[in-house]
């Protein structure tokens, strides 16, 4: 900064000025100030400004590393000029709060790998930003209360778990809502009664509220229902999708199931304890898994949604690009990394002591091909 200066003429006052308030300084000046900066390499400095300020002007965000790589194959493969289509849940997030955090005047600082424990990653990421948001179930909220003390946390995709230990700001969205719609629109319009739901792992807020929305649409229509998901995955991946619905069709009788007729699946309740009788429909807890069953069902002749049903959650871009299309609960990704920066910015701007905010934002039911719609 002293070098700038320097070369052009001017204080290191009006250096800073140039930078933080260019407004402030004649347009000759700022282009003399930004000419000799340019020819120095000169950027300024984010810890040293601060530590002038107390602020980073920078927001963070928390959230594991859910990248599939089967999507990642496709997207190579389709060598796409538009990456959109195979954006995931998390890629929208992220997409959401970076638009939002610029347009106040913050950068955005992602922290996905969780090596060495995730607690010590946010203690890391605390020390450098403002405020920062946190993927629920990620890090335990007695920790994440804490350094709420000094500043903003909202947790995102996670219910409040408690009044007295949880006095976070929450986003989440209508899962169970939207999953209850969902399975009621297979039972109801489509006539469906063997229904399986592939759920995620247990520490998942959203995959379990989902879960508890195909519960009480199975209750409301007089379907047996069971306490815990037909089929649990640790990963909610196309790869884990594709042996779900393998597994699922090998419970069936005579140990598989060809779709050459729609008959081949043999008969009964599978949700009433017979396990042998492969589902008339197959819920998964998110679209990625949708997709990989899709696959797994094209390479064993089994037609959807003829044979059967298949149905996600998310609704992610490359849902509509499968065939036949994916039927799915579309919820406002962005909408959610939009509104977690908002609400930061809102607590940074002065509303600090304010009570914990529970923001819960609507989903759709969006239908097409792959339930036997559109």
């Amino acid at each position: 900064m002293y070098d700038v200066a320097e070369r052009s003429g001017v204080s290191i006052a009006t250096v800073s000025r140039v930078y933080r308030n260019p407004d402030s300084v004649r347009e000759a000046t700022r282009e003399r100030v930004l000419t000799a900066a340019r020819e120095l390499g000169y950027v300024p400095s984010g810890n040293a400004r601060g530590l002038a300020s107390r602020s980073t002007e920078v927001l963070g965000l928390c959230f594991p590393d859910l990248s599939d790589p089967d999507t990642e194959t496709e997207a190579a493969a389709a060598d796409a000029d538009d990456d959109h289509a195979f954006m995931l849940y998390s890629d929208q997030i992220i997409r959401g709060m970076e638009r939002a955090a610029r347009r106040h005047g913050y950068a955005l600082l992602i922290a996905a790998s969780l090596k060495g424990g995730p607690e010590s990653l946010v203690a890391k990421v605390a020390g450098r930003v403002d405020g920062f948001a946190v993927l629920a179930r990620t890090v335990p909220t007695e920790d994440l209360d804490v350094i709420s003390r000094r500043l903003p946390v909202v947790m995102l995709a996670g219910p409040r778990e408690n009044d007295e230990l949880d006095h976070l700001d929450h986003i989440e969205v209508a899962n169970a809502d939207g999953q209850r719609d969902l399975t009621r629109h297979l039972i109801e319009d489509h006539g469906l009664r063997r229904l399986a739901f592939v759920g995620g792992e247990e520490r998942s807020p959203d995959a379990q509220a989902r879960f508890r929305g195909y519960q009480e649409a199975c209750r409301d229509a007089g379907l047996p229902v069971r306490a815990e998901p037909d089929l649990r995955t640790e990963m909610m991946t196309q790869a884990e999708g594709a042996r779900a619905a393998d597994a699922l069709l090998d419970r069936a009788v005579g140990g598989g199931a060809g779709g050459s007729g729609g008959g081949g699946f043999g008969a009964g309740g599978f949700g009433a304890g017979d396990d042998h009788a492969a589902p008339e429909a197959m819920l998964f807890a998110n679209d990625q898994m949708a997709i990989g069953a899709l696959h797994a069902l094209e390479r064993r002749g089994v037609r959807v949604p003829q044979d059967v049903a298949v149905t996600g959650f998310d609704g992610i871009p490359l849902g509509r690009l499968v065939r036949p299309a994916l039927t799915t609960v579309r919820q406002p990704m962005r909408r959610l990394g939009e509104e977690a920066v908002e609400l930061l910015v809102r607590r940074l701007g002065g509303e600090r002591d304010r009570e914990p905010v529970d923001l819960m934002l609507p989903v759709d039911v969006v239908r097409r091909g792959s339930c036997g719609c559109g």
